[in-house]
């Protein structure tokens, strides 16, 4: 067969192929415009979702921003003249910063922002004395897909525990946290806080198998001198 009867015979197949999809198209006409027009609907509610998340993600970026610019206000000298922006107490500014962090966390709860928020208004209401409302928003920042937010909340969880006589809730959020660590509390973090727990309550052979166990896994390292130390102070 020569190639003008082969380019014949394959512009026909072309031609035949085009016919019958234009011939289905138009037997199916009003499926294929219904089919689009889902599709381009879809496309365009996605492209919609993302740019209002965005926008609301920002929004309550902003929002913990302002939140946290109290949070880290300065407190007032001794017999200064009041100043706007700064508070005459540590408990005034607390309080302050509290309202807008538990604000955040109402409306931007599901946000990066709004766990973040859980994470504040929490400690701030331990500042306040308001353990129920802390041990809330902890819990919340808790469960936080990212780790790090995450594992700070469970630390600063375990501490609360610690701090109104619930040792063995603490013991084990730390443990867990020695177990899995994060970049924002790694293992030594976490046992060094068990330790001193254990120390705390008179259990020094404890807390001494753990400072031996941060010393040996970091030698050259401050966690690794910070449980020499602890070490040596207990002989």
């Amino acid at each position: 067969m020569d190639s003008q009867t082969r380019h014949a015979l394959k512009q026909d197949k072309f031609v035949q192929t085009t016919q019958s999809s234009v011939s289905w198209v138009g037997e199916h006409r009003s499926s294929v415009i219904r089919l689009s027009i889902a599709v381009v609907v879809v496309l365009a509610l996605l492209i919609v979702g993302a740019v209002v998340y965005n926008q609301r993600s920002e929004t309550a970026e902003t929002a913990l921003g302002a939140a946290l610019d109290v949070y880290t206000a300065q407190l007032a000298q001794p017999g200064a003249p009041a100043q706007k922006g700064v508070y005459s107490s540590s408990a005034d500014r607390a309080k302050a910063a509290n309202e807008k962090f538990v604000a955040v966390a109402n409306q931007y709860g599901m946000l990066s922002a709004g766990k973040k928020a859980h994470y504040f208004a929490g400690l701030t209401y331990q500042e306040l004395g308001q353990n129920a409302s802390a041990e809330t928003e902890l819990k919340a920042a808790a469960s936080s897909w990212d780790s790090n937010l995450s594992g700070l909340a469970k630390f600063a969880l375990a501490g609360f525990y610690h701090q109104t006589g619930r040792d063995a809730q603490a013991i084990e959020i730390y443990t867990a946290l020695a177990a899995k660590p994060s970049q924002a509390v790694p293992a030594y973090t976490a046992q060094l806080a068990l330790a001193d727990l254990y120390a705390g309550a008179g259990k020094n052979d404890q807390a001494k198998q753990i400072w031996a166990k941060v010393k040996d896994a970091d030698p050259k390292g401050p966690a690794g001198a910070m449980a020499s130390e602890k070490l040596t102070a207990k002989k």
